[in-house]
């Protein structure tokens, strides 16, 4: 086959898999529905026969580390460095992982939070199960406190660019694998009892104002929300003024509340629900 001929072959595959005309955009159209349902019914299904009721869901960067993961992975980088001493990335990547070191810590709290939620009961006879995006970083720490504590726990992972293995801790039959941001938003949400957001990036930002959106708008019922190391809240969003430029009501700063410690987030959460009562897990 000739070069020229190679070429208009493959132009035509192209147009054929991306399609042309209303027709064509419908279909797929019909084929992007089907997916979302799909993806957000199935997962539902495998929670509800596991008997998973309530949760308390856990939100946070990817890139923070325990002590020894940010250790090696700087000794790395600066071996790296040492055999490329001009390589400008290299140089950037060694420069963001010393800044994490003050992260650290905010990976301990998750974890210690994790073990202590997955351990005591929220209710009489009732406990909640830790849920995470599955990754690496703070959804790493909480899963691996529930595991600790001997607890089920699951983890909602997402096919993205930059490809995230689920982490290890994860129960092996509540990990889940989304396509769509928007379906996994959907089951996070959807036996939340409880929100503990760490500090995070672009990715957390979203999760978090995605949430106070829905209890704002009685979209999702007010449950406790929590914002995790409330120095780095302070330092990276000014809460106040969106009410002081009228685009919140005061009442809606009302809607989170900020902690630092393990043990202070979950007597919050235990607080809030100490006259009400939430659907049980099952045990297993």
């Amino acid at each position: 086959m000739s070069e020229e001929s190679a070429g208009k072959q493959n132009r035509l595959k192209t147009s054929d898999s991306v399609g042309t005309g209303m027709k064509s955009h419908a279909g797929s159209s019909g084929l992007c529905q089907a997916g979302l349902q799909l993806e957000s019914v199935k997962p539902d299904l495998v929670l509800s026969e596991a008997g998973v009721e309530s949760t308390v869901v856990v939100f946070g960067s990817a890139r923070i580390m325990d002590s020894e993961q940010l250790k090696t992975h700087i000794a790395e980088l600066e071996a790296e460095l040492k055999k490329n001493p001009a390589d400008g990335k290299i140089k950037e990547k060694l420069r963001t992982a010393e800044k994490m070191k003050n992260s650290v810590r905010f990976y301990d709290i998750a974890r210690e939070f994790a073990e202590i939620a997955a351990s005591e009961e929220i209710c009489p006879g009732k406990k909640l199960i830790v849920v995470t995006g599955g990754g690496p970083g703070i959804m790493e720490a909480a899963n691996r406190g529930a595991c600790e504590a001997g607890a089920r726990n699951a983890g909602l992972t997402i096919a993205i660019t930059h490809e995230q293995k689920p982490n290890p801790y994860i129960t092996p039959e509540l990990c889940f694998r989304f396509k769509y941001f928007a379906t996994r938003k959907m089951v996070f949400v959807s036996n939340a009892r409880a929100f503990v957001v760490f500090p995070g990036g672009f990715g957390t930002m979203d999760e978090l104002f995605e949430v106070l959106a829905l209890v704002q708008t009685a979209q999702k019922k007010r449950i406790p929300l929590i914002l995790a190391c409330s120095r780095f809240w302070h330092d990276v969003i000014n809460f106040p003024a969106f009410a002081k430029w009228g685009y919140i009501a005061e009442e809606d700063l009302n809607l989170f509340r900020f902690a630092d410690t393990a043990r202070e987030i979950w007597d919050y959460i235990k607080d809030f629900y100490k006259d009400k009562d939430i659907p049980a897990n099952a045990v297993q």
